[in-house]
């Protein structure tokens, strides 16, 4: 069978890829590699569990929730709140470790579980192919090493998390919010209940949109991946700016005040210069993927400002920003990461974050974001190639170079496989939108020639 981990946690269809079975058989697995067996280590372990709204996370919470009892784990279940959420209080608590039931921003239907480490932290692959062959292991036969009597774990509703959490973003901002009238679109997600919470008690007037889960209506039309309803209702009651969440709020993009959208590339160069200004940017440098856009780029050496890209996903992001100390970073998408107060993508903190510069420097943040230029870019999927041979096809290499050689300093091109279907994706920035299609065209072409 396939790798059940994809690049965050297990997710499909609620009952139907992912099913109770699975979430209570990956649990007991986890609770074992992860708690180090739990009481088995000599220890009462203890782990968070949380979920987003939709309906079947009830379901597959009740799985999670028996599988880590059943192993000898106490839970902590903390109820609908963000993915940021359950890795702060993971680490806030001291849990062996936690549990976030979402599929982020993807369609009701679908659902996933991610396991957290330690201190909050997500976990690499090495955890989680061993996650797998217990998983995969105890699935075909061989018995579980299961606790009785009073070494079954314990499970108990823990509703402080939400105030915990909340006063935990209060704390970090560097200033108040009075004075600013900001739209939240919450994509009747996780975050419904805390953002307009934290907001409101870091003293600005909020405006609500997205913010009434039904367990059905999840990023259903709205949120980060909707921006429609967000750039309407900014414009419409007047307001500073708004914030759109995805469904477990790890992601955060923003609209100014003219409705005009501002990315999670724009939401970084406001936050790294605010974090310099303070002292706060570690060795002046800013984390990020290759597929953030060249503007940013440019407008980080402009500022004097380091730039480190990664491969796509924001785990890459969080694996440099660890092993090099490094404080801020994030991807184009919106998940962006302050290291010394989240231990991943945290929407709400980087809302709040935003929110703190335009109150601080009194500029609009149509203003704050105009540091940076967005370069047209243009993406192109070539289906039906071979996508195994972009890094040592001589035809394709040559097209690129020549590319590269008329975009000049201006522009940029990058080829990517896909890591899960016989497609390559070619993407073409350019100072001007008609030459970025141009050559991107032609590369397609060059693709579909030299891997066809």
């Amino acid at each position: 069978m396939g790798r059940l981990f994809g690049t965050d946690g297990v997710r499909g269809v609620a009952n139907a890829d992912l099913t109770a079975e699975m979430a209570l058989g990956l649990s007991v697995a986890a609770a074992h590699v992860l708690a180090e067996a739990g009481t088995f280590a000599g220890h009462r372990a203890t782990a968070v569990v949380g979920r987003d709204p939709r309906a079947s996370g009830e379901f597959l919470e009740a799985a999670v929730v028996a599988g880590l009892a059943s192993a000898g784990i106490d839970v902590l279940r903390v109820g609908v709140l963000p993915t940021p959420a359950v890795a702060y209080l993971t680490g806030a608590l001291g849990a062996d470790l936690g549990v976030m039931l979402s599929a982020s921003h993807n369609a009701m239907p679908d659902n996933g579980i991610k396991f957290l480490a330690r201190g909050g932290h997500k976990l690499d692959d090495e955890l989680e192919e061993r996650i797998e062959a217990v998983y995969e292991s105890h699935r075909h036969g061989e018995p579980w090493d299961r606790p009785t009597g009073s070494g079954v774990g314990r499970v108990r509703d823990y509703l402080e998390g939400f105030d915990q959490y909340v006063a935990h973003l209060i704390g970090v901002l560097p200033n108040r919010l009075e004075g600013l009238k900001i739209v939240l679109d919450e994509a009747h997600g996780a975050a419904a209940r805390v953002s307009p919470e934290a907001f409101t008690r870091a003293g600005a007037e909020v405006i609500t949109i997205g913010a009434s889960p039904d367990g059905l209506n999840i990023n259903d039309g709205c949120g980060s991946t909707h921006l429609g309803l967000l750039k309407a209702a900014v414009v419409e009651h007047g307001a500073d700016f708004g914030i759109a969440h995805d469904g477990d709020a790890d992601r955060c993009l923003a609209v100014d005040h003219t409705g005009e959208e501002v990315d999670g590339d724009q939401i970084m160069a406001v936050i790294a210069l605010a974090m310099r200004e303070r002292s706060a940017l570690r060795a002046d440098t800013v984390v990020a993927t290759v597929m953030s856009n060249l503007g940013f780029k440019l407008a980080m050496e402009r500022e004097g400002i380091h730039l480190i890209q990664t491969a796509v996903g924001d785990r890459y992001v969080l694996e440099a920003m660890k092993e090099h100390g490094y404080a801020l970073g994030g991807e184009q998408s919106g998940h962006v990461i302050i290291l010394d107060h989240a231990t991943t993508g945290d929407g709400t903190l980087t809302g709040l974050m935003l929110a703190a510069r335009v109150a601080a420097t009194g500029r609009s943040l149509r203003e704050l974001a105009s540091v940076m230029q967005r370069l047209p870019q243009v993406l192109i999927n070539v289906p039906d190639v071979d996508r195994a041979r972009v890094g040592t096809s001589g035809e394709l290499a040559a097209a690129v170079a020549e590319a590269e050689r008329e975009l000049g300093s201006t522009g940029r091109v990058l080829l990517r496989p896909s890591g899960t279907e016989p497609l390559v994706r070619v993407m073409v920035e350019a100072a001007d939108i008609d030459q970025a299609r141009s050559v991107a065209g032609r590369l397609a072409d060059a693709v579909k020639s030299a891997l066809g």
